[in-house]
């Protein structure tokens, strides 16, 4: 029902003009008549050729663009078709103003010449010619616009769909990392097996229910780190040290969920787990005026490689990174007995998809 009121509305800006134009174009040759009567015959005027205009503009409206745009048509066909349509409407233009208008309307005041002299061909192809062009072009950029949009929409479609999909990646990733923590834990007949087990369900809850929003708080980013870090330190005893230094501002932000946590993560399955030797994990956030500076370091073994290489967790934050967020910058070192993550996250930038 919009759209018909739209094409009311151009239909009757066009009359309007066109009546105002006829009004001044002929009002001089009727100087005895009153500026009632000349409107009447203005009005008149802008309106006897009209169905012809119609005709034309919308023939290429509803037949002949949609050709074009389903690209199931042969172009030249169209072409023909639209140069019929117009030089049918520009005869029966022609017929109706000279036998009609001239003749009728302006009384043979304003004198009409040859009904197909090249002159009136002209005027009258200009004419038809402008407003079915008119409305051609408002058609085309219509088009234009909403094809924008449909690609828009796809592309976010496809974005939310690629992130959802490495979120869902991340949390059997983590499950499984905890598994064997736990399967190391039952065969050493360890008394911390059930508190193990207590707090992976608390984090295993948090995954279910919380982190399936866009955003969470921060703190409670930190919060399922310092949990995940409780349940290593109940395996590995103390094989390892661990630094964890946090600095709050006290502001109230959020964060993607687990964002942080893989890099944790990474740090046990390929450092603390694989070192012979005494080794250590330093972790620390600082947050200020909403930017976020996240750096951890662990020791690994010179031999070790591949830590950055097909290692699922970090691939996935680098690509959540890019979906999530505008400004950020990520430095990865891998040394001969040190592994180093350094984060910059801007949480102020982070994009809705």
């Amino acid at each position: 029902m919009r759209r018909v009121w739209l094409h009311i509305a151009f239909w009757v800006l066009y009359v309007l003009q066109d009546t105002l134009l006829a009004y001044n174009w002929v009002g001089p040759s009727f100087r005895d008549i009153s500026d009632s009567r000349m409107l009447g015959i203005a009005i008149q005027a802008a309106l006897i050729n009209m169905p012809y205009k119609l005709l034309l503009t919308y023939f290429v409206l509803y037949v002949s663009i949609p050709k074009i745009t389903a690209a199931n048509h042969a172009l030249g066909r169209i072409v023909t078709e639209i140069i019929l349509v117009f030089i049918l409407c520009v005869l029966l233009y022609r017929f109706t103003s000279h036998y009609i208008l001239y003749a009728k309307v302006y009384g043979g005041t304003i004198p009409d010449g040859n009904t197909l002299g090249i002159a009136n061909v002209i005027v009258a192809t200009m004419d038809i010619g402008f407003i079915a062009g008119l409305a051609a072009s408002i058609k085309f950029v219509r088009i234009q616009l909403v094809t924008k949009e449909r690609e828009k929409s796809l592309v976010k479609e496809k974005l939310g769909a690629e992130l959802k999909f490495l979120r869902n990646q991340t949390n059997p990733h983590f499950l499984l990392n905890t598994l064997n923590n736990i399967y190391g834990l039952a065969r050493k007949k360890s008394d911390d097996t059930a508190e193990v087990v207590m707090k992976l369900s608390e984090l295993l809850r948090f995954i279910l229910y919380e982190s399936r929003s866009s955003l969470i708080g921060l703190v409670d980013e930190i919060k399922v780190i310092e949990d995940y870090l409780e349940l290593e330190m109940i395996r590995y005893n103390e094989r390892f040290a661990v630094g964890f230094n946090k600095s709050l501002d006290g502001g109230c932000y959020h964060i993607t969920p687990l964002l942080l946590l893989p890099f944790v993560e990474n740090a046990f399955k390929h450092g603390i787990s694989e070192t012979r030797f005494q080794s250590f994990i330093h972790i620390d956030i600082r947050v200020s005026n909403g930017q976020l500076y996240f750096n951890i370091e662990n020791t690994k073994d010179a031999d070790q490689q591949g830590i950055t290489g097909n290692n699922i967790g970090l691939m996935n934050v680098k690509r959540q990174l890019e979906l999530s967020y505008k400004d950020y910058r990520l430095d990865v070192r891998n040394e001969d007995d040190l592994f180093t993550v350094n984060l910059f996250l801007n949480l102020e930038s982070h994009v809705e998809i």
